[in-house]
Protein backbone atom coordinates (compact mmCIF):
# COMPACT_ATOMS: atom_id res chain seq x y z
CA UNK A 1 0.00 0.00 0.00
CA UNK A 2 2.79 2.85 1.20
CA UNK A 3 4.76 1.09 -2.45
CA UNK A 4 1.88 2.55 -4.29
CA UNK A 5 0.85 5.59 -2.79
CA UNK A 6 4.36 6.76 -3.42
CA UNK A 7 4.03 5.14 -7.14
CA UNK A 8 1.50 7.43 -8.00
CA UNK A 9 2.84 10.58 -6.37
CA UNK A 10 6.04 10.42 -8.59
CA UNK A 11 4.17 9.56 -11.24
CA UNK A 12 1.99 12.74 -10.70
CA UNK A 13 5.12 14.94 -9.99
CA UNK A 14 6.83 13.48 -12.99
CA UNK A 15 3.77 14.48 -15.04
CA UNK A 16 3.78 18.16 -13.60
CA UNK A 17 7.60 18.40 -14.61
CA UNK A 18 6.75 17.05 -18.18
CA UNK A 19 4.60 19.40 -19.00
CA UNK A 20 6.39 22.54 -17.49
CA UNK A 21 9.26 21.31 -19.41
CA UNK A 22 7.24 21.20 -22.65
CA UNK A 23 5.96 24.92 -21.65
CA UNK A 24 9.60 26.30 -21.90
CA UNK A 25 10.33 23.88 -24.95
CA UNK A 26 7.52 25.82 -27.10
CA UNK A 27 9.57 29.18 -26.17
CA UNK A 28 12.57 28.07 -27.81
CA UNK A 29 11.19 25.59 -30.24
CA UNK A 30 12.94 27.09 -33.18
CA UNK A 31 16.39 27.59 -31.58
CA UNK A 32 16.06 23.61 -30.72
CA UNK A 33 14.38 22.40 -33.84
CA UNK A 34 15.19 24.31 -36.54
CA UNK A 35 12.78 25.75 -38.88
CA UNK A 36 9.74 22.62 -38.29
CA UNK A 37 10.00 24.00 -34.94
CA UNK A 38 9.13 20.33 -33.67
CA UNK A 39 10.29 17.31 -32.63
CA UNK A 40 9.82 14.15 -34.71
CA UNK A 41 6.56 12.49 -33.76
CA UNK A 42 7.95 9.85 -31.65
CA UNK A 43 8.98 12.80 -29.09
CA UNK A 44 5.40 13.33 -27.94
CA UNK A 45 5.41 9.54 -26.15
CA UNK A 46 8.36 10.51 -23.86
CA UNK A 47 7.07 12.38 -21.11
CA UNK A 48 4.73 9.96 -20.34
CA UNK A 49 6.88 6.98 -20.78
CA UNK A 50 9.49 8.82 -18.59
CA UNK A 51 6.49 9.48 -16.09
CA UNK A 52 5.56 5.72 -15.98
CA UNK A 53 9.19 4.84 -15.80
CA UNK A 54 10.37 6.71 -12.91
CA UNK A 55 7.01 5.60 -10.73
CA UNK A 56 7.99 2.14 -12.14
CA UNK A 57 11.22 2.61 -10.65
CA UNK A 58 9.84 4.64 -7.57
CA UNK A 59 7.24 1.49 -6.56
CA UNK A 60 10.10 -1.43 -7.15
CA UNK A 61 12.91 -0.07 -4.83
CA UNK A 62 9.78 0.94 -2.10
CA UNK A 63 8.69 -3.06 -2.01
CA UNK A 64 12.25 -4.25 -1.89
CA UNK A 65 13.29 -2.53 0.91
CA UNK A 66 9.50 -3.24 2.77
CA UNK A 67 11.10 -7.28 1.67
CA UNK A 68 12.59 -9.18 4.33
CA UNK A 69 16.34 -9.80 3.04
CA UNK A 70 16.93 -13.50 0.78
CA UNK A 71 19.94 -14.93 2.39
CA UNK A 72 21.56 -17.95 2.02
CA UNK A 73 20.43 -20.90 4.47
CA UNK A 74 22.63 -22.93 6.39
CA UNK A 75 22.60 -27.28 4.12
CA UNK A 76 21.32 -28.51 7.52
CA UNK A 77 18.21 -26.69 9.39
CA UNK A 78 18.48 -26.92 13.33
CA UNK A 79 17.05 -29.26 15.36
CA UNK A 80 14.90 -26.83 16.95
CA UNK A 81 13.48 -25.20 13.54
CA UNK A 82 12.39 -28.64 12.17
CA UNK A 83 9.37 -29.66 11.11
CA UNK A 84 8.20 -33.13 10.33
CA UNK A 85 5.71 -34.26 8.04
CA UNK A 86 4.54 -37.92 8.55
CA UNK A 87 2.18 -39.81 5.78
CA UNK A 88 0.31 -43.16 6.77
CA UNK A 89 -0.32 -44.32 3.36
CA UNK A 90 -3.11 -47.02 2.56
CA UNK A 91 -1.68 -49.76 -0.03
CA UNK A 92 -4.68 -51.89 0.75
CA UNK A 93 -6.07 -53.84 -2.59
CA UNK A 94 -9.60 -51.77 -2.10
CA UNK A 95 -7.24 -48.57 -3.20
CA UNK A 96 -6.66 -50.14 -6.47
CA UNK A 97 -10.33 -49.83 -7.22
CA UNK A 98 -11.28 -47.14 -9.87
CA UNK A 99 -13.77 -44.76 -8.58
CA UNK A 100 -12.18 -41.80 -7.79
CA UNK A 101 -10.99 -37.92 -9.74
CA UNK A 102 -13.59 -36.57 -11.00
CA UNK A 103 -14.82 -38.49 -13.63
CA UNK A 104 -14.82 -42.10 -10.90
CA UNK A 105 -12.43 -43.68 -13.22
CA UNK A 106 -9.10 -43.00 -11.59
CA UNK A 107 -7.60 -45.61 -8.85
CA UNK A 108 -7.70 -44.54 -5.46
CA UNK A 109 -3.83 -45.19 -4.81
CA UNK A 110 -3.00 -42.37 -8.20
CA UNK A 111 -5.81 -40.41 -6.52
CA UNK A 112 -4.20 -40.38 -3.09
CA UNK A 113 -0.58 -39.98 -4.86
CA UNK A 114 -2.16 -36.59 -6.55
CA UNK A 115 -3.37 -35.15 -3.37
CA UNK A 116 -0.47 -35.53 -1.25
CA UNK A 117 1.98 -34.47 -4.07
CA UNK A 118 -0.25 -31.52 -4.82
CA UNK A 119 -0.12 -30.73 -0.64
CA UNK A 120 3.87 -31.39 -0.84
CA UNK A 121 4.42 -28.64 -3.36
CA UNK A 122 2.61 -26.40 -0.95
CA UNK A 123 5.30 -26.97 1.96
CA UNK A 124 8.45 -25.39 1.71
CA UNK A 125 10.39 -28.90 2.31
CA UNK A 126 13.76 -27.11 3.17
CA UNK A 127 12.39 -26.83 6.39
CA UNK A 128 10.93 -30.07 6.51
CA UNK A 129 11.25 -33.59 6.38
CA UNK A 130 8.93 -36.71 5.15
CA UNK A 131 8.13 -39.36 6.57
CA UNK A 132 5.89 -42.13 5.13
CA UNK A 133 4.80 -44.98 6.99
CA UNK A 134 2.39 -48.05 4.75
CA UNK A 135 0.39 -49.99 6.17
CA UNK A 136 -1.72 -53.30 4.80
CA UNK A 137 -2.55 -56.43 7.07
CA UNK A 138 0.54 -55.01 9.40
CA UNK A 139 2.45 -51.02 8.78
CA UNK A 140 6.08 -50.96 8.07
CA UNK A 141 8.39 -47.66 7.93
CA UNK A 142 9.38 -46.44 3.77
CA UNK A 143 11.05 -44.08 4.37
CA UNK A 144 12.37 -41.62 7.21
CA UNK A 145 12.87 -37.61 7.12
CA UNK A 146 13.40 -37.13 3.31
CA UNK A 147 13.32 -33.60 1.88
CA UNK A 148 13.16 -34.78 -2.13
CA UNK A 149 9.68 -34.86 -3.57
CA UNK A 150 10.74 -37.24 -6.03
CA UNK A 151 11.56 -39.61 -3.58
CA UNK A 152 8.08 -39.22 -1.45
CA UNK A 153 6.22 -39.42 -5.23
CA UNK A 154 8.17 -42.87 -6.43
CA UNK A 155 6.77 -44.58 -3.21
CA UNK A 156 3.03 -43.32 -3.27
CA UNK A 157 2.93 -43.42 -6.85
CA UNK A 158 5.11 -46.12 -8.56
CA UNK A 159 5.99 -48.71 -5.86
CA UNK A 160 3.49 -51.62 -5.53
CA UNK A 161 3.81 -51.79 -2.25
CA UNK A 162 0.99 -53.93 -1.06
CA UNK A 163 3.10 -56.87 -2.37
CA UNK A 164 5.34 -56.34 0.72
CA UNK A 165 2.33 -57.75 3.13
CA UNK A 166 0.89 -60.75 3.34
CA UNK A 167 -3.04 -60.75 2.22
CA UNK A 168 -6.08 -59.94 4.77
CA UNK A 169 -8.06 -57.32 6.05
CA UNK A 170 -6.53 -53.76 6.05
CA UNK A 171 -5.28 -52.68 9.21
CA UNK A 172 -5.38 -48.95 9.37
CA UNK A 173 -4.72 -48.72 13.12
CA UNK A 174 -1.34 -50.86 12.83
CA UNK A 175 -0.53 -47.82 10.60
CA UNK A 176 -1.22 -45.24 13.26
CA UNK A 177 0.76 -47.01 16.12
CA UNK A 178 3.60 -47.76 13.72
CA UNK A 179 3.76 -44.19 12.51
CA UNK A 180 3.16 -42.41 16.63
CA UNK A 181 5.99 -44.71 17.57
CA UNK A 182 8.37 -43.43 14.66
CA UNK A 183 7.19 -39.85 16.15
CA UNK A 184 7.70 -40.28 19.71
CA UNK A 185 11.64 -39.20 19.98
CA UNK A 186 10.82 -36.13 17.82
CA UNK A 187 10.46 -32.74 19.38
CA UNK A 188 6.61 -31.50 21.15
CA UNK A 189 4.65 -30.08 18.63
CA UNK A 190 6.96 -30.76 15.62
CA UNK A 191 5.20 -32.82 13.39
CA UNK A 192 2.30 -32.98 11.44
CA UNK A 193 0.11 -36.46 10.26
CA UNK A 194 -1.33 -36.91 6.93
CA UNK A 195 -3.63 -39.86 6.97
CA UNK A 196 -4.90 -41.00 3.43
CA UNK A 197 -7.06 -43.99 3.56
CA UNK A 198 -10.38 -45.22 2.12
CA UNK A 199 -11.27 -45.98 5.24
CA UNK A 200 -12.33 -49.82 4.71
CA UNK A 201 -12.63 -51.92 7.32
CA UNK A 202 -11.67 -49.74 10.06
CA UNK A 203 -12.64 -50.89 13.70
CA UNK A 204 -14.25 -48.55 16.22
CA UNK A 205 -11.77 -49.21 19.25
CA UNK A 206 -7.93 -49.47 20.35
CA UNK A 207 -6.91 -46.19 19.03
CA UNK A 208 -3.57 -45.13 19.99
CA UNK A 209 -2.78 -41.89 22.30
CA UNK A 210 -0.43 -39.86 20.11
CA UNK A 211 2.72 -38.80 21.14
CA UNK A 212 3.24 -34.78 22.14
CA UNK A 213 5.37 -34.77 18.79
CA UNK A 214 2.26 -34.53 16.99
CA UNK A 215 0.84 -31.24 16.66
CA UNK A 216 -1.81 -31.45 13.49
CA UNK A 217 -3.76 -34.60 12.22
CA UNK A 218 -5.22 -34.31 8.40
CA UNK A 219 -7.25 -37.68 7.81
CA UNK A 220 -7.75 -37.95 4.30
CA UNK A 221 -9.98 -39.96 1.78
CA UNK A 222 -10.52 -41.36 -1.43
CA UNK A 223 -12.97 -43.01 -2.96
CA UNK A 224 -16.80 -42.85 -4.02
CA UNK A 225 -18.56 -42.61 -0.97
CA UNK A 226 -21.88 -43.59 -2.28
CA UNK A 227 -21.38 -46.12 -5.37
CA UNK A 228 -18.91 -48.59 -4.34
CA UNK A 229 -16.74 -51.53 -5.86
CA UNK A 230 -17.09 -55.30 -4.87
CA UNK A 231 -13.52 -56.63 -3.75
CA UNK A 232 -13.02 -59.53 -1.27
CA UNK A 233 -16.07 -61.19 -1.41
CA UNK A 234 -17.90 -57.22 -0.19
CA UNK A 235 -18.35 -53.92 -1.54
CA UNK A 236 -15.62 -51.52 -1.03
CA UNK A 237 -16.32 -47.78 -0.80
CA UNK A 238 -15.03 -44.67 0.95
CA UNK A 239 -16.43 -44.94 4.47
CA UNK A 240 -16.27 -41.12 4.73
CA UNK A 241 -18.49 -41.51 8.35
CA UNK A 242 -15.70 -43.64 10.07
CA UNK A 243 -12.76 -41.62 8.27
CA UNK A 244 -14.49 -38.20 9.98
CA UNK A 245 -14.50 -40.08 13.69
CA UNK A 246 -11.12 -41.07 13.53
CA UNK A 247 -10.12 -37.75 12.63
CA UNK A 248 -12.14 -36.73 15.42
CA UNK A 249 -10.57 -38.92 18.49
CA UNK A 250 -7.16 -37.70 17.32
CA UNK A 251 -8.32 -34.16 17.53
CA UNK A 252 -7.18 -33.16 13.76
CA UNK A 253 -9.33 -32.77 10.72
CA UNK A 254 -11.18 -35.08 7.80
CA UNK A 255 -11.67 -33.82 4.29
CA UNK A 256 -12.82 -35.85 1.56
CA UNK A 257 -10.40 -35.65 -1.40
CA UNK A 258 -11.85 -38.25 -3.89
CA UNK A 259 -12.68 -35.37 -6.74
CA UNK A 260 -10.75 -32.23 -5.23
CA UNK A 261 -7.59 -31.45 -3.42
CA UNK A 262 -6.91 -30.26 -0.62
CA UNK A 263 -8.18 -26.47 -0.16
CA UNK A 264 -5.76 -23.61 0.33
CA UNK A 265 -7.37 -22.49 3.47
CA UNK A 266 -6.61 -25.81 5.04
CA UNK A 267 -3.49 -26.03 4.08
CA UNK A 268 -2.98 -22.32 5.40
CA UNK A 269 -4.32 -23.61 8.67
CA UNK A 270 -1.50 -25.75 8.97
CA UNK A 271 1.45 -22.90 8.64
CA UNK A 272 1.88 -22.42 12.52
CA UNK A 273 2.70 -26.12 12.15
CA UNK A 274 4.29 -26.57 8.44
CA UNK A 275 6.70 -24.04 6.87
CA UNK A 276 4.01 -22.98 3.91
CA UNK A 277 5.77 -21.60 0.58
CA UNK A 278 5.47 -17.93 0.12
CA UNK A 279 4.55 -17.62 -3.46
CA UNK A 280 3.35 -14.40 -3.35
CA UNK A 281 6.07 -12.83 -2.12
CA UNK A 282 8.28 -14.56 -4.51
CA UNK A 283 5.99 -13.24 -7.18
CA UNK A 284 6.07 -9.50 -5.63
CA UNK A 285 9.89 -10.03 -5.34
CA UNK A 286 10.30 -10.37 -9.05
CA UNK A 287 7.71 -7.89 -9.76
CA UNK A 288 9.52 -5.54 -7.83
CA UNK A 289 12.78 -6.18 -9.63
CA UNK A 290 11.27 -6.02 -12.74
CA UNK A 291 9.78 -2.68 -12.31
CA UNK A 292 13.73 -1.16 -10.99
CA UNK A 293 14.90 -2.59 -13.79
CA UNK A 294 12.64 -1.16 -16.54
CA UNK A 295 11.91 2.03 -14.74
CA UNK A 296 15.90 2.55 -14.55
CA UNK A 297 16.28 2.00 -18.41
CA UNK A 298 13.58 4.10 -19.30
CA UNK A 299 15.06 6.62 -17.55
CA UNK A 300 18.63 6.32 -18.58
CA UNK A 301 17.87 5.94 -22.51
CA UNK A 302 15.71 8.38 -22.97
CA UNK A 303 18.10 11.61 -22.78
CA UNK A 304 20.13 9.20 -25.38
CA UNK A 305 17.80 8.34 -27.78
CA UNK A 306 16.48 12.11 -28.08
CA UNK A 307 19.58 13.23 -28.52
CA UNK A 308 20.37 10.96 -31.35
CA UNK A 309 16.87 10.60 -32.79
CA UNK A 310 14.91 13.19 -31.23
CA UNK A 311 15.01 15.69 -34.65
CA UNK A 312 16.00 15.92 -37.49
CA UNK A 313 17.61 19.59 -37.39
CA UNK A 314 21.24 19.55 -37.28
CA UNK A 315 22.48 23.21 -36.36
CA UNK A 316 25.52 24.23 -38.61
CA UNK A 317 25.83 21.26 -40.64
CA UNK A 318 23.96 23.70 -43.63
CA UNK A 319 26.69 26.07 -43.90
CA UNK A 320 29.40 23.60 -43.42
CA UNK A 321 27.78 21.75 -46.78
CA UNK A 322 27.81 25.53 -48.70
CA UNK A 323 31.44 26.14 -47.69
CA UNK A 324 32.67 22.72 -48.61
CA UNK A 325 32.45 23.36 -52.61
CA UNK A 326 34.10 26.72 -52.48
CA UNK A 327 36.79 25.37 -50.03
CA UNK A 328 37.41 22.92 -52.97
CA UNK A 329 37.67 24.99 -55.61
CA UNK A 330 39.94 27.42 -53.58
CA UNK A 331 42.29 24.08 -53.14
CA UNK A 332 42.00 23.52 -56.87
CA UNK A 333 42.86 27.12 -58.15
CA UNK A 334 45.84 27.31 -55.63
CA UNK A 335 46.97 23.95 -56.62
CA UNK A 336 46.81 25.09 -60.51
CA UNK A 337 48.99 28.36 -59.73
CA UNK A 338 51.53 26.34 -58.48
CA UNK A 339 51.88 23.70 -61.45
CA UNK A 340 51.96 27.02 -63.35
CA UNK A 341 54.77 28.82 -61.75
CA UNK A 342 56.90 25.74 -61.30
CA UNK A 343 56.60 24.74 -65.60
CA UNK A 344 59.45 25.93 -67.59
CA UNK A 345 58.91 29.47 -69.90
CA UNK A 346 59.29 29.54 -73.41
CA UNK A 347 62.28 31.31 -75.31
CA UNK A 348 61.82 34.82 -76.23
CA UNK A 349 62.42 35.83 -80.34
CA UNK A 350 64.97 38.71 -80.95
CA UNK A 351 65.83 40.36 -84.04
CA UNK A 352 69.09 41.04 -85.73
CA UNK A 353 70.70 44.25 -86.58
CA UNK A 354 70.67 42.96 -90.61
CA UNK A 355 66.90 42.64 -90.38
CA UNK A 356 66.67 46.06 -89.02
CA UNK A 357 68.78 47.82 -92.02
CA UNK A 358 67.15 45.81 -94.58
CA UNK A 359 63.63 47.33 -93.49
CA UNK A 360 65.73 51.25 -93.30
CA UNK A 361 66.85 50.68 -96.66
CA UNK A 362 63.17 49.64 -98.58
CA UNK A 363 61.57 52.31 -96.47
Amino acid sequence: MVASAIAISVLLLALLAEWLHARRVRRVAHLAFGPAAAPRPWVRFVPPARAVGLAAMAWGLVTLYQMDPQYRRPKEIPDAALKRILIVLDVSPSMELPDAGEAKDQMRSKRAAKVLMSTLERISLEQARVSVVAFYTKAKPVVIDTRDPAVVKNIVDDLPLDYAFDPGKTALLDGIDEAFKLAKPWRPKSATLILISDGDTVPYTGMPAPPPSIARTLVIGVGDTKAGKFIDGHVSRQAGTTLRQVATRLGGTYYDANDRNIPTQLISDLAGVLPIKDDSAAGRREAAIAATFSGAAITAMTPVLLAIFGTRWRPGRRAREAAEPAARSAAAAATSATASAAAPSPPIARSSPQLHLQGAVHA
